[in-house]
């Protein structure tokens, strides 16, 4: 991915990641900037104005604001999110740790972050960088994909189980 590769190029990889990781955020939390991503009715010209202004306010490194002004100009940033998500795992892969796609049904709390990431590395041996979604829809639990392997621990899965064993 260019984007990973032109940040360990330039030596910027925490740079970049902290920037991605504060997108991240916006584009979760902010109505406006997932239309403006998402709306195939922004011209071009609108969009690149409008990624300007954004990574100004949000102090972004270099490296991101030229890659979002490259999004921009192509009609690409319908795709930021799945560009946050590769350059996340080809940044843990980069400094040998593994990523877990951690959904919850409520945000987690730091702590309960850094507990999943400590009880994950004992069971991998290796670090784990979290990559946390959220989904109310699992009521509560965990559902984790470490690699190839998931582990359901949502209440959703349980009661649909139980429901399951119930009919006989």
């Amino acid at each position: 991915m260019a984007l990973f590769e032109l940040a360990r190029d330039e030596k910027s990889l925490d740079a970049v990641s902290a920037s991605l990781a504060n997108l991240k955020t916006a584009l979760r939390e902010s109505d406006d900037l997932r239309r403006l991503v998402g709306s195939p009715l922004v011209s071009r010209e609108a969009a690149t104005a409008a990624i300007g202004g954004l990574s100004a306010a949000m102090q972004l490194d270099p490296v991101t604001t030229k890659f979002l002004g490259v999004l921009a100009s192509n009609r690409r940033l319908a795709q930021l999110a799945n560009v946050i998500s590769a350059f996340n795992m080809l940044a843990a892969r980069y400094r040998g740790e593994t990523t877990a796609e951690v959904t919850s049904a409520h945000e987690l709390a730091p702590d309960q972050v850094d507990a999943l990431k400590a009880r994950l590395k004992a069971q991998t041996g290796r670090d784990v960088a979290i990559e946390a979604k959220v989904d109310p829809a699992i009521l509560g639990g965990l559902i984790v994909k470490l690699g190839s392997r998931q582990i359901d621990g949502s209440i959703r899965t349980k009661l649909n189980t139980l429901a399951h064993a119930m009919k006989g």
